[in-house]
């Protein structure tokens, strides 16, 4: 019952909840997903690579952490309880928007998420799990913007990454 995540429809409104593993099979079954933003005090991002363990998108590059959300978790509860798993350390979060996609990975499986984008800081030292993390590194903004198009990029990381710019310039 532990591996049970939220499905819902495009309106986010819970339709049940499945397995990681149904969830991801195929096309996907839409579920809630987070991707996590942790700045630095340099206002640096901290990126991940997959570890090749990771059944899709092994060895790619991601966000800081990305999980899938449970039964009774908030969005920020989800992360931030993920945060020590995968990076070795926790910070507070803030949810600051949402987008929907759908992506196939070789004819491995699917992500079809509707993925809430958190954002939290920490200047801490970063001990990732090997099994989830296999490298990570600090990026300004600027040198993100180099290398968000590398095909060894998650799709999710893409995505994210766009709408935090569009999130930024409307704080201006």
């Amino acid at each position: 019952m532990n591996d049970q995540i939220i499905t819902v429809n495009e309106n986010d409104e819970v339709t049940g909840s499945d397995t990681k593993e149904n969830c991801h099979a195929g096309n996907g079954i839409l579920h809630r997903a987070i991707t996590v933003f942790i700045m630095n005090g340099k206002k640096e991002i901290l990126i991940t690579k997959r570890s090749a363990l990771k059944k899709l998108w092994p060895g790619f590059w991601d966000a800081s952490c990305s999980t899938h959300i449970r039964k009774n978790e908030t969005v920020e509860q989800a992360g931030e309880k993920r945060l020590p798993e995968e990076i070795g350390f926790s910070c507070k979060l803030k949810s600051i928007l949402r987008f929907q996609y759908q992506v196939n990975f070789k004819n491995i499986g699917s992500e079809n998420e509707l993925c809430y984008l958190l954002i939290g800081g920490y200047d801490g030292e970063v001990k990732p799990n090997p099994a989830e993390v296999s490298e990570y590194k600090w990026l300004s903004l600027e040198q993100l913007k180099n290398v968000i198009n590398n095909p060894d990029i998650t799709p999710w990381l893409k995505i994210a990454f766009k709408k935090y710019l569009e999130y930024l310039q409307g704080q201006k």
